[in-house]
């Protein structure tokens, strides 16, 4: 079940992450971000209020409040500094590396919380990150610039500062958690529309395209969070993270766009590491 849920989750922020990079080519990313988390964030209280989710532990050692903050503010560092590494440098560089944050909620789990990985796990789950890596398009051969290469490993920190987060918050609730997280981004749109008081652009033909983009991350960060607590959160976060597989077969299906041969092989490898570890599990 865990296995099944963060595979989702990766469909979904693969699906949100096409189509909010497809709108931001003509709109201004900030105001794509901005908007999309505010859809989640509504997304989020319709469900608390369904499901009656709020009697969940929200301060102490085992409450959701504080990680969900904590999510909310590194996830927003997190797209700031990739969306800043993509306007400098090449996304075959950038987008590549920033997938690599999913190392830091692997450790968080095997070194903090005592996950134990057998052999063909641990095989699996190797092969399965290697597949998402080269899924992204990683493009070296003319080199790393400096700045870019900063914002990607900016991105990549907060990105798996984000995901330790929400596993954190999971514990006591998943939904109030990233409920709490989409609260805290939609402050910082507030805050940004205060600032530019405008939403660059996007009007009512843009909407279902947004109410899409901003479900389907809500929805990938709560299957995620649900994840974390019914299985090994390791593995829950490697399979969370294979979303540029996602990307980059929606390119090619809808967009036609070439695929790199290595992401070709990302593609076989992602898909390879996800066999070994539905096995063995």
């Amino acid at each position: 079940m865990a296995s099944l849920l963060a595979l989702l989750s990766s469909g979904f922020w693969g699906s949100a992450d096409y189509h909010a990079g497809n709108l931001s080519k003509r709109f201004p990313a900030i105001a794509v971000l901005a908007l999309t988390q505010a859809i989640g964030f509504i997304t989020g209280i319709t469900l608390v209020v369904i499901s009656h989710s709020w009697n969940a532990t929200a301060l102490g050692s085992h409450g959701y409040l504080i990680p969900g903050i904590l999510a909310g503010l590194f996830g927003y560092v997190g797209l700031m500094s990739l969306y800043s590494g993509l306007s400098t440098g090449r996304m075959g560089v950038v987008s590549p590396i920033s997938s690599l944050g999913a190392l830091i909620p692997l450790a968080y789990a095997i070194f903090v919380r005592g996950d134990h990985l057998s052999t063909i796990l641990t095989i699996g789950v190797a092969i399965a990150l290697l597949g998402g890596f080269l899924a992204s398009g990683p493009e070296f051969s003319q080199g790393v610039p400096l700045r870019p290469l900063l914002f990607a490993l900016s991105a990549a920190f907060f990105f798996g500062a984000a995901l330790v987060c929400m596993a954190i918050g999971s514990k006591s609730s998943a939904l109030m958690t990233m409920t709490t997280m989409r609260a805290t981004t939609f402050v910082i749109g507030i805050g940004l529309f205060i600032r530019f008081r405008n939403v660059g652009g996007l009007g009512r033909a843009q909407l279902p395209l947004l109410i899409y983009i901003g479900v389907a991350d809500f929805a990938a960060n709560l299957l995620l969070g649900v994840a974390t607590t019914k299985g090994l959160v390791s593995i829950a976060m490697v399979l969370g993270s294979l979303y540029p597989v996602v990307t980059a077969l929606l390119a090619y299906l809808l967009l036609h766009e070439r695929l790199h041969k290595l992401q070709y092989v990302g593609v076989f490898f992602a898909v390879t590491g996800v066999s070994i570890i539905s096995a063995a599990s």
